[in-house]
């Protein structure tokens, strides 16, 4: 079995734990560390799990928070079940979760 390593992204909550409920709170904080990013950027960056994150931002949340790279990401192994392939090639049980299919025909309403 393939070993696969995840990670939670605590943000968020060591945001709240500093009284911050906002993500906006971060914008001009991040900018005292030299670290300009937008609004929207520093609301994907909140509640979303980062696939990539300078080290510059990093350690400028890092000074923000009062806390170490440690506390902001959780590394932990993902346990998943791979389905074994059957002899008509689809995985066991792949069909069962999805709604059974339905043709529809889309036509513009008339007018247009």
């Amino acid at each position: 079995m393939l070993k696969r390593m995840g990670f939670e992204w605590n943000l968020r909550r060591l945001m709240a734990d500093q009284g911050m409920y906002q993500t906006t709170d971060l914008v001009p904080r991040l900018a005292e560390y030299g670290v300009h990013l937008s609004r929207e950027q520093v609301f994907r960056l909140v509640t979303q799990p980062p696939q990539r994150l300078s080290m510059d931002a990093l350690a400028a949340l890092c000074g923000i928070l009062g806390c170490s790279p440690a506390d902001l990401i959780t590394v932990r192994e993902v346990r998943r079940q791979v389905a074994k392939p059957t002899a008509s090639g689809e995985t066991a049980g792949s069909t069962a979760s999805l709604p059974p299919l339905r043709r529809v025909r889309v036509r513009r309403p008339e007018g247009l």
